[in-house]
This record gives C-alpha cells, structure tokens and sequence, in this order.
C-alpha cells in the first residue's frame, strides 16, 4: 500500500463560492480524506488582493489540518504566512526561500521532467519535488512529459517526496501511484464538476 496523498491546486478563480467548494472537498470522507495539501494559485494579481482571497481559504485548510502552500511568490507566502511555497523553474532558489520563510516551511520545486533539476532541488533543500505534465492538462499547457518510471527512479534514491502533476484523473493515476508518487497534484480533475465525488473517485485509487 503506496501512502499516496492528494495535493489539491485551485483554480484560477478563487472568489465567489470556492471557499464553500474547498471546505466540501476536504471534508468529504472526514478524517479519511486524502488531501494532505492544497496550493493556492492566483496569476497576475497584486499581492493585497491575494492576500484577501487567500484569508478564508487559509483558514478552511487549518481547520482540516491541510497545509496551505503558495504558489509563485514568496513574499506572498511570508505575508500571509502560508505553510510553504511552490517554486516554478524560474521563481527562486529553495535556499533563498528558506531564509524567507524559516526552517518549518514546505518548500517545492518544479522539476518537470529532469532528473538534474530534481536533485538540484533536494540539494538546495526542497522539501519536495514536483514531476510532470504526465497527461494533457487543461489548467496548465507543458511541453515536458515524464513517464512514471521517474517516480519510480526517484522513489529509489531519495527520501524526498515526489508529487506528480498534469492532467490527472482518477482514472488515470493508477500507474503513477503503482509507480511510487507520495502525492498527485490535481485541479481540473476536481473543480470541474461535483468536487466531493472527484475527492472519493480520487480516494478509491489511492
């Protein structure tokens, strides 16, 4: 048994009802509910304005005992005080970060399909590494696409979580799991229809 976890991504559009739709999506299955993570993932917005929509959701995520992980932006992440920071390629250096935001955050890195950027990463003090796209995404286009063995190859060698992203769905994450990913980042798959039935279709896999 793969202790595999979901990594939840929002969508772009967080205001509205969202915080209603993510505190069903983490309170489905109650304490059995897989997600262990959840990035709050807004573009081209200033930083006051996230910080606003980012305050209820934050406080859903606490109350689920989920961490709550910005993307992008450091300094967002120190201002709200988020639990950690996903880095893209050309967002920052893990170490930069860490100085930021302290020994307890959650660091992670993009790797898309390198193993040179992986270990990179976890030599700079990632606290995970993300792979992907595996499939056709409909969130985010990428011209990288890995195959599972990655996970595998990855999983063999190092202690560091991997998180597997990019168009994934219950029905397809069955070999990335099988293949050794501690988390499957998922948005789409989620938010595009009845979110508390994608997180129990999502749970019967894992």
């Amino acid at each position: 048994m793969n202790d595999c976890q979901l990594y939840l991504i929002s969508p772009m559009d967080v205001g509205g009802d969202f915080p209603q739709r993510l505190d069903r999506a983490l309170a489905a299955m109650g304490e059995d509910n897989p997600v262990a993570a959840f990035q709050f993932r807004v573009k081209d917005m200033d930083q006051h304005e996230a910080a606003r929509l980012a305050a209820p959701l934050q406080e859903i995520c606490a109350a689920h005992d989920v961490a709550f992980i910005v993307n992008d932006s450091v300094a967002l992440a120190k201002r709200i005080g988020a639990d950690g920071v996903h880095l893209g390629q050309g967002d920052g250096d893990p170490r930069e970060a860490r100085e930021v935001l302290g020994p307890t955050a959650q660091i992670g890195v993009t790797c898309h399909a390198s193993r040179h950027l992986a270990m990179e990463a976890g030599e700079a003090g990632a606290d995970y590494v993300a792979f992907g796209a595996f499939f056709p995404s409909t969130t985010k286009s990428s011209e990288h696409h890995p195959e599972p063995e990655l996970l595998a190859w990855w999983n063999g060698l190092f202690e560091i979580p991997c998180v597997a992203i990019g168009g994934i769905t219950p029905e397809n994450c069955a070999p990335l799991v099988e293949a050794g990913a501690d988390f499957l980042a998922v948005s789409a798959a989620v938010w595009s229809g009845d979110e508390e039935a994608a997180i129990r279709a999502f749970a019967k896999k894992l």
